[in-house]
């Protein structure tokens, strides 16, 4: 896996985390930088930092491109991965978009449903296409 791979995982396990103890995102990327075992990333602290910077929009385009789901009813692995390559995907446009895409799809395939990569894929091409028309 590439750095920028383990930096993507990273961040989706700190997103993960703070939803899951109910907390927010930036506290415990800050618990992660101060204990710094294992390391945190530059790159994932880029991510954890731009998902909240933007979160309402990143949830606002979730829920309404994602067909017969709401936010709530996603397993929260899923939630979190597009969460985070939404705002990479959007937000980050010295990254190659397929490569945005195919690693986020990745790691859905690794942690998450059998559905979850076509579900992710799905959307996040979507968001691809929809890209120029966004308002971000």
């Amino acid at each position: 896996m590439s750095a920028r791979g383990k930096a993507r995982r990273r961040a989706l396990d700190i997103l993960f985390e703070a939803e899951a103890r109910g907390e927010d995102p930036l506290s415990v990327l800050a618990e992660r930088l101060q204990r710094a075992e294992p390391p945190v990333n530059e790159y994932t602290t880029t991510i954890v930092e731009g998902v909240c910077r933007h979160r309402a929009r990143i949830d606002e385009l979730i829920t309404t491109y994602s067909e017969g789901w709401t936010l709530d009813r996603m397993p929260a692995v899923d939630r979190n991965l597009l969460r985070g390559g939404t705002y990479e995907l959007l937000w980050m446009p010295d990254v190659p978009e397929g490569v945005v895409i195919s690693e986020w799809v990745s790691l859905a395939s690794e942690l998450s449903t059998d559905e979850s990569p076509q579900f992710v894929n799905g959307l996040m091409a979507r968001f691809k296409q929809l890209k120029p028309s966004l308002a971000l």
